[in-house]
């Protein structure tokens, strides 16, 4: 029998999730940037920053940046490492790879770049310092195989750090979902010519887990002393959880 899981609000084969993801991010790579400022009102900047400083990395250090797409994480890393860490950027689409190795390689940084799978992480056991996944966990199949991989590749002491649209404060559902279902969409089709790839990402943040159960599943990946951080109402959370 062939397993189903959602696209969206769509039930599709596994498969074909993977398949229409990919189709999602290659069309808006090339304006990916430019949308979230729009969607985000330039709020994606400060949420990354935030997580960046909650993961609390140091000089020397290595860090995985999962999903890590146009190198807006790693970019924020790389500052914090410096020239004796190390920063690994990853992505599974390769259309978003090459926008984010490109715009290190303009800013002077020989980053390691790798097109990966989240849910198979080439990487050794207890190599990395901090493994970071910012709003690409929602677009994973099997969440709970990404969340071990990324517990089996962060070192004893190391931290996991997640950040993802979640479910937002009760008195902004309203609005919310306004902006998301009617202002999006268009936003897309004027922007980047593609309605139905920004009608997909507001349905994939609807179907994402909330913050208590990506807590809970982070636990079952084996991360410790997990908490979550709440950001502009809901809109995104940040949760860390440790390896001991």
């Amino acid at each position: 029998m062939t397993k189903t899981t959602h696209f969206g609000f769509e039930t599709v084969a596994e498969e074909e999730k993977a398949r229409r993801v990919a189709g999602v991010f290659t069309s808006v790579a090339g304006k990916y940037d430019v949308m979230n400022d729009l969607m985000s009102v330039g709020l994606h900047r400060l949420w990354k920053r935030f997580a960046v400083g909650v993961a609390g990395v140091r000089q020397g250090q290595r860090v995985l940046d999962v999903a890590g797409g146009s190198a807006d994480m790693s970019r924020l890393f790389l500052k914090n490492v410096g020239p004796s860490g190390q920063v690994v950027l990853t992505d599974i689409n390769n259309a978003m790879l090459r926008v984010g190795r490109d715009r290190l390689l303009d800013e002077g940084h020989a980053t390691p770049v790798a097109q990966c799978d989240a849910e198979h992480l080439p990487f050794p056991d207890n190599y990395f310092d901090c493994v970071s996944i910012a709003f690409g966990l929602r677009n994973v199949t099997h969440k709970d195989a990404a969340l071990r991989e990324m517990y089996r590749v962060i070192r004893p002491g190391g931290r996991v750090i997640v950040l993802e649209f979640s479910k937002v404060a009760k008195p902004l559902e309203k609005i919310y979902d306004a902006y998301s279902f009617k202002v999006l969409p268009k936003v897309g089709e004027l922007v980047a010519n593609d309605a139905d790839s920004y009608r997909y990402l507001a349905e994939s943040i609807r179907m994402h887990p909330g913050q208590e159960e990506l807590k809970k599943m982070m636990e079952e990946a084996g991360l410790e002393r997990v908490e979550y951080f709440n950001l502009t109402g809901g809109v995104v959370a940040v949760h860390r959880g440790y390896k001991f």
